[in-house]
């Protein structure tokens, strides 16, 4: 999801791709929020930064009283997923527009690898009640098979390598590698899981922002090449075939 760098330093990697992005997207598992509104000292209110289209907003909705999800892509915004309990608010994840000690649950799904982390978790401690959850959330190249992860996981780590920016080394570690400087609590392991046909694999792979820098350098060639691997491998496009992510997390008491 997009998520702001210091103050002026916005590393805008998905306006430009914001339909398809809220298009193909994977959402988050109903584990994943049930286990917030255990942790969280209460449900009225969750803040989501880096919210990108709402793809985990809108589900925080369902146990919290109020949601202000927050990015800093008018774009993104813009293609949010509706929701009369979530309210959408252009704003970097270090200012975001709420008074002090209110909020419950403050999360950042696939985004805090971009954010400007001190003064994030500054504004954290701002906005929190005591006792209020912290949850960083992130996932990396997804699961399939055997066979197209063969293919995958090269084009992934390998073929697109030198085009990711960064900030995606701490996805592919799992967020270990970010300062985490609350009180960590022990969560299960959660994983992301689709059924999906081949054209969502397609535009899924379309919205990495590996790809765009990849095909303005170098144009179509490598990557029409993966795509026709995998619809070798894949076999009938229609076939519909279980996706994994594995989800990292980071969870702290304020």
């Amino acid at each position: 999801m997009t998520a702001p760098g210091g103050e002026g330093d916005f590393k805008d990697h998905f306006s430009e791709v914001a339909a398809a992005y809220a298009a193909h997207r994977p959402t988050y598992p109903a584990a994943l929020v049930d286990l917030f509104a255990r942790l969280a000292p209460a449900r009225r209110l969750a803040w989501d930064a880096g919210c990108g289209s709402g793809q985990l907003s809108a589900l925080l909705a369902g146990p919290f009283a109020r949601v202000w999800a927050t990015d800093a892509s008018t774009e993104q915004l813009a293609r949010a997923t509706p929701h009369h309990k979530v309210t959408y608010s252009c704003a970097p994840a270090q200012a975001s527009g709420l008074a002090d000690g209110v909020v419950d649950l403050a999360t950042a799904a696939q985004a805090a690898h971009w954010f400007d982390l001190p003064a994030y978790y500054a504004e954290v401690r701002r906005v929190a009640r005591p006792g209020g959850i912290v949850a960083l959330i992130s996932y990396g190249v997804m699961t399939v098979d055997p066979g197209l992860d063969a293919i995958i996981r090269p084009f992934y780590h390998d073929v697109l390598g030198s085009y990711w920016p960064p900030e995606r080394r701490h996805v592919n570690e799992g967020y270990r590698s970010l300062s985490f400087p609350f009180d960590e609590l022990a969560v299960p392991s959660l994983e992301i899981r689709h059924e999906w046909r081949l054209e969502n694999v397609v535009g899924y792979v379309g919205t990495w922002s590996a790809i765009w820098a990849l095909t303005r350098a170098a144009g179509q060639a490598s990557l029409e090449a993966f795509r026709r691997a995998l619809a070798h491998a894949w076999g009938p496009a229609e076939r519909v075939r279980t996706i994994r992510w594995p989800l990292a997390l980071r969870v702290g008491r304020v």
